[in-house]
């Protein structure tokens, strides 16, 4: 799944090859994707690129006033071609969601693998009213998100870390892979409450937060989008690793799955030496 790094990486990218050229057409080839038909995608076509904004894991394309963002989800990714192909799309049983067409033949596809269809395109004249951009929290890079602003929104939150810091809501951008990561990095158990960590450990998670993702967005700079994944996968310490040595103690890397997911960690660096008995129902001892 792209996080708050890659999302950002991709910014970038689509703002180098976007802004200041005409979008002469937008095919959706999956109906799935399109979360929104008023205004149609059909709007878009003939306007300009103006700028292109990310807020939390969404992409913003705006084109004049009028938006194209997408959420890539779980498995979907952008392709950039500097030659679309001649023709269009044919639907079927592949992996293309949408493509988009620009005036120079240059463009961009939207794909997703699997069968879960979760990837979502929405063309609105405000993104405030897309649902799952109005309630995302701050952006943990933003300069205002302070170590006291961070502290403020643990307080009383009686969840794990691991589902703290991966909800939306609290704080925009980051999932799965890059919570295992912060954490590692913070050396706390995925399964601590949010609400009890002490001050000095409050800094500790915030610094980590904050390094973690701007490592990441700075690794990520300038690539191109397709060389995005195979650099985020190569970045990652614990996340995905399961079964390999720590690269900071050497103890081996322990996974605890749930039922459409998993985390990463290290018994040695985060849980004092002491290993989940149960994979999936056993509590993390702290």
């Amino acid at each position: 799944m792209p996080e708050l790094p890659e999302a950002e990486a991709l910014k970038d990218f689509l703002a180098d090859h976007l802004v200041g050229r005409r979008v002469v057409r937008v095919l959706p080839v999956a109906i799935s994707v399109m979360k929104t038909y008023d205004p149609p995608v059909s709007a878009l076509e003939g306007r300009e690129v103006t700028a292109v904004r990310r807020f939390g894991k969404f992409l913003d394309i705006d084109a004049g006033g009028l938006h194209f963002v997408t959420h890539l989800a779980r498995v979907g990714w952008l392709h950039w071609k500097d030659r679309l192909p001649d023709g269009p799309p044919k639907p079927g049983k592949g992996p293309l969601a949408l493509r988009v067409a620009l005036e120079t033949g240059e463009g961009f596809d939207l794909t997703e693998a699997g069968t879960q269809k979760r990837l979502a395109v929405y063309v609105v004249e405000d993104p405030g009213l897309i649902p799952g951009a109005a309630r995302l929290g701050p952006d943990p890079l933003a300069d205002d998100f302070d170590e006291k602003r961070f502290a403020g929104l643990l307080q009383g939150e009686r969840r794990r870390l691991k589902g703290a810091l991966r909800d939306q809501s609290l704080i925009a951008g980051v999932g799965n892979a890059y919570s295992d990561e912060i954490l590692h990095a913070a050396r706390m158990s995925p399964f601590k409450i949010a609400s009890s960590l002490t001050p000095e450990e409050t800094r500790r998670l915030y610094e980590a937060l904050r390094g973690t993702l701007a490592e990441a967005v700075e690794r990520s700079h300038g690539l191109a989008a397709g060389r995005l994944k195979a650099e985020k996968k190569s970045g990652l310490r614990v996340h995905g690793r399961t079964g390999e040595a720590c690269p900071v103690c050497g103890d081996t890397i322990r996974e605890v799955s749930f039922s459409d997911s998993s985390l990463q960690y290290c018994p040695t660096c985060q849980t004092g030496g002491r290993p989940l008995a149960d994979r999936r129902m056993s509590r993390l001892l702290k």
